[in-house]
């Protein structure tokens, strides 16, 4: 059944529930899509009365800001074994490829990798628990992870509402449109992760093919 659609069924305390457990769940780090949930109940919001859009904007924030610190403590504890472990669990998600690339970033960009990965499906998943492996320091990790959340879930809630209210008798018969162009957004950023992925896959290789061969003059001399 059409996300929206199943989601007009259920009470409102109930949308702001399932949208607050799916993106918590999806910042934890298991990949679920709560952008689609998000953009879904922010369009009921502008066209059903009972769904108040600055309480779901809330929802979605707290669900965000709230998964991924839960992430990050899983992630601190956790180490690098864990990444291994979800890389088994979900290896289109968790690959090494993916992981190096989520790393590089983290490593480059520091708090800005949390705040702007709010905004891509895949480094979403990274974030908390990502964070936590490479024991960023708390303060940095939760400002970034608040803002983030604070622009991804409260921005997408705002801008949805008010193209649903502006355009409601458009989107009563189009409202498919809006899940749409959700997805493509998540498929475009997933694809630019996974060549990223791919390309730091080969690198890895490369290095450990090629390091064996760096070391045997050492062992000569």
């Amino acid at each position: 059944m059409h996300v929206q659609e199943w989601l007009d069924t259920v009470p409102a305390a109930a949308v702001y529930a399932v949208v607050a457990l799916v993106i918590g769940l999806e910042s934890l780090g298991i990949p679920l899509p709560g952008e689609i949930v998000l953009v879904s109940a922010a369009l009921l919001s502008s066209q059903h009365g009972g769904v108040n859009p600055f309480v779901l904007g809330a929802c979605a924030t707290a669900g965000a800001v709230i998964g991924d610190s839960i992430g990050y403590a899983i992630g601190r504890k956790g180490g690098r074994p864990l990444l291994a472990w979800l890389g088994r669990k979900f290896p289109s998600h968790f690959s090494e490829g993916h992981v190096a690339t989520a790393e590089r970033s983290f490593e480059k960009w520091g708090m800005w990798a949390v705040f702007f990965g709010r905004f891509v499906a895949l480094l979403r998943i990274f974030a908390g628990p990502l964070a936590g492996v490479l024991h960023m320091p708390y303060w940095k990790f939760l400002t970034a992870n608040l803002l983030g959340g604070i622009a991804w879930a409260g921005g997408t809630t705002a801008v949805i509402y008010y193209v649903g209210v502006v355009a409601e008798s458009w989107l009563k018969r189009f409202s498919w449109l809006g899940l749409v162009l959700a997805v493509l957004i998540g498929l475009t950023s997933m694809l630019v992760i996974k060549r990223k992925a791919k390309r730091s896959a080969q690198e890895a290789a490369e290095a450990r093919t090629e390091a064996p061969a760096g070391a045997e003059p050492a062992v000569a001399e």
